[in-house]
């Protein structure tokens, strides 16, 4: 039995429709992310599972009992759901032990083992008594965090849970809440609007489009084999090129290439820059411009056609605007309608 079970959902506000027909299915322990842009329903869907608001049609279920359908709609104090919101709405006026503990019942001595147990997990065990505002943005996420899972939910939900923190904390938080949802086994649902955040911490990604769930993958499945050149985009930097795919093989701007899977008729050769091997070697292309990163580089450059591709390439050589280097593709390419 999955832990989540979401079946031909809809929602409209008013005369405007907002989610057609979106079916998810999360397995026990898994980390799901719900990927897409501002607009495309997915915070919607997650205020659905959560019981904030109910669907116009389709089914909820929720460790085998259904939540939400025709017949049923239970409210969200009732679904056993753990919520983590954007601005992590800690309680200023209590302490980080005493937010963990809010929604805890029962005896004192079991509420401050259960605190206790939480604050060891997130990493905080000697910060019971501190109060929320002389912690770091990341130790607010891990209050959030443990306090979502202190009545151990089934399911815990997250919107946007990172966008609050600069860029030069994300990552590391990221990857500690990963580590702490996989130490508690739960099973969790995901917001966000950027890619390398869903990469990195999901364990299934299901990228949405105007109100429709257009892939659900793996992220290395998403990457490499997207479904169609929307999810390539949205996933990942990419170069689209115009080929005649023949069978194992296409021919394109880039020359003759080896395919990922049979193909026949025209189609969009996608690259990934990485892909792209720059030196002597291969077509002449001529360099536009360099983004110098430090640990690699961007490329952009211009075919002897006029059109234009990137490549991300190691940091080792300098490319100056105006060069013509020699271009490959190292390794076989993918064709989308």
């Amino acid at each position: 039995m999955n832990p989540l079970e979401c079946r031909d959902l809809t929602k409209h506000y008013g005369a405007t429709p907002v989610l057609h027909g979106v079916s998810l299915t999360v397995r026990a322990g898994a980390i799901t992310a719900l990927l897409g842009p501002s607009g495309c329903g997915k915070t919607t869907t997650l205020r659905l599972i959560a019981g904030f608001e109910f669907p116009d049609s389709g089914t909820i279920t929720i460790k085998g009992r259904v939540v939400a359908d025709s017949r049923a709609r239970i409210p969200a104090e009732d679904r056993r759901v753990g919520m983590v919101f954007q601005e992590y709405a800690l309680f200023p006026h209590l302490s980080v032990g005493d937010n963990i503990g809010f929604g805890l019942k029962g005896a004192a001595g079991t509420k401050k083992a259960r605190i206790d147990e939480m604050l060891n997990l997130v990493g905080l065990a000697e910060m019971g008594d501190r109060m929320p505002h002389a912690l770091s943005g990341g130790q607010q996420q891990r209050v959030a965090l443990a306090r979502a899972l202190a009545p151990q939910p089934d399911i815990l939900l997250l919107d946007e849970p990172f966008s609050n923190l600069d860029a030069a904390l994300r990552s590391q938080v990221r990857a500690d809440v990963r580590t702490i949802l996989k130490a508690a086994g739960m099973t969790c649902v995901f917001v966000t609007h950027d890619q390398h955040e869903a990469l990195s911490l999901a364990d299934e990604v299901a990228v949405m489009f105007d109100g429709r769930i257009a892939q659900i993958a793996p992220p290395h499945v998403l990457y490499h084999a997207p479904v169609d050149r929307n999810v390539a985009a949205f996933v990942g930097e990419s170069n689209f090129l115009p080929g005649l795919a023949e069978g194992s093989s296409v021919l394109c701007p880039l020359g003759r290439l080896p395919l990922v899977e049979p193909a026949h008729g025209r189609v969009f050769v996608l690259v990934r820059p990485e892909a792209v091997l720059l030196g002597e070697r291969g077509i002449n292309a001529q360099v536009l411009w360099r983004e110098f990163y430090g640990h690699d580089q961007r490329v952009g450059l211009k075919l002897d056609d006029g059109k234009r591709i990137v490549a991300r390439t190691s940091a080792d050589a300098v490319y100056e605007p105006g060069e013509v280097v020699g271009l490959s593709v190292k390794t076989p390419v993918r064709a989308l309608d």
